[in-house]
């Protein structure tokens, strides 16, 4: 199996490779090719990534190259994790939305507006040529953000592609660990778009705990996810962190007033990994690793690329269409619920009705997602600011008139933009 990493001169990428090295019986991989236009950063990651290999015993091989059409020639799998405008543009996206009392944040909010009008536009022309030179069957996965915006995105484009977020599967983690069973014993409900979701149920071997969890654990549950633990228990359901943009919007501005970014934190960590990816002795992974984030992304790429291999029949929480799993919406509408891949495609399961609380909220943001990437495809202040005022963390006109002129500065500054 040939696999293209698009965006492979992340320093997280060795957090996969780890992953693909430990983990090479669910998956056998014959080649690992990273895609990125940064040579120097490319070189660093590549190298490190095949020391692992090496030293885990790891017949593949990793390759990297700043060829696109290369990288991903006859690949099975094409995986896009990349960052338009790196981290320096993250800092902007959790920064200029403060201007105007909102919430900084890449992937909610104004911050994830700016962050799709980037980023459609580029995986949509990668996309392309996936689907030019990659083998015919190739499925693109996707764990570029907005996770939600872009696989829309590419399903419009009539692209073979699934999203992938770490959120499930890092609560899966969790409650597997509580309950010390092996995590495939662990099964979630889990609804709603990418970066919006909730756990209504917790099956540990066929027994929802979650309503023994609300009863006995709820302030340790509430203080994992940073919220409440009245709104939880009020809920009857645990929301993903994500919620709490939503939820406690005033508090975490004054919280991200007072703070650093987490761009800021994010790019000492990478100067630290670089360092160390330069090292031609390190062959593991460093732990300083740990803290550049995305937990359990390796694995949950992993189950979800042997899945697609083998028609395991087991679900995985997956991006895809809508296709009346959520009636309210639109059946081209993205959603993130668990799924099987069964003959070629995925099959969502059953999804019981949402409560109405959180169906409005669902249906508000679904509603916005839908103008962010129309003005993403098409470009346009109008759009954007169409999009901008649909946020239900936004609303105001006036509030989202200013917010759509900062956005357009402060992209213009990483794309060209007038």
């Amino acid at each position: 199996m040939k696999l293209t990493i698009v965006g492979g001169g992340s320093t997280y990428t060795p957090e996969l490779i780890d992953g693909f090295a430990r983990l090479r019986d669910v998956l056998p991989i014959d080649e690992v090719v990273l895609v990125d236009p940064d040579e120097h950063r490319l070189a660093l990651v590549a190298g490190m990534s095949q020391r692992m290999f090496a030293h885990a015993g790891h017949p593949g091989r990793v390759t990297g190259t700043t060829d696109l059409v290369a990288g991903v020639a006859d690949a099975d799998a094409v995986l896009i994790q990349l960052r338009v405008g790196g981290q320096d543009a993250r800092h902007a996206d959790e920064t200029w939305p403060h201007d105007v009392d909102c919430i900084g944040q890449e992937t909610t909010g104004p911050g994830g507006l700016a962050k799709a009008l980037r980023t459609v536009p580029v995986v949509l022309r990668i996309a392309d040529v996936v689907r030019e030179h990659a083998k015919p069957d190739a499925w693109i996965v996707d764990f570029t953000n907005p996770v939600g915006i872009v696989t829309r995105a590419l399903l419009e484009a009539g692209h073979r592609a699934v999203g992938l977020c770490n959120v499930a599967i890092g609560f899966q983690r969790r409650f597997a660990r509580l309950f010390e069973v092996e995590h495939d014993r662990v099964q979630l409900g889990h609804v709603g778009l990418n970066h919006l979701t909730w756990e209504r149920s917790v099956l540990v071997d066929g027994r929802d705990e979650l309503p023994n969890l609300l009863r006995d654990r709820l302030v340790e549950l509430a203080d994992d996810v940073h919220l409440a633990p009245e709104l939880v228990a009020q809920l009857g359901a645990l929301p993903s962190y994500y919620l709490r943009y939503f939820y406690e919007h005033d508090e975490v501005l004054r919280e991200q007033l007072a703070s650093p970014t987490r761009a800021e934190a994010v790019q000492a960590i990478e100067r630290e990994l670089l360092e160390v990816y330069a090292d031609p002795t390190q062959r593991v992974k460093p732990a300083a690793l740990e803290g550049r984030g995305g937990a359990f992304y390796s694995e949950a790429a992993i189950e979800l690329l042997a899945a697609m291999r083998d028609d395991t029949g087991r679900p995985r929480v997956v991006n895809l269409r809508n296709d009346g799993v959520l009636p309210f919406l639109p059946d081209d509408h993205v959603i993130e619920v668990p799924a099987v891949f069964r003959g070629g495609r995925f099959h969502t399961e059953p999804v019981a009705p949402l409560a109405d609380d959180i169906r409005g909220l669902v249906a508000a943001v679904a509603g916005y997602e839908r103008l962010a990437l129309d003005a993403a495809v098409h470009g346009g202040r109008d759009r954007v600011l169409r999009a901008m005022r649909a946020h239900p963390l936004v609303l105001q006109h006036d509030r989202a008139e200013r917010l759509t002129d900062l956005l357009l500065a402060e992209n213009a500054r990483f794309l060209g933009w007038a």
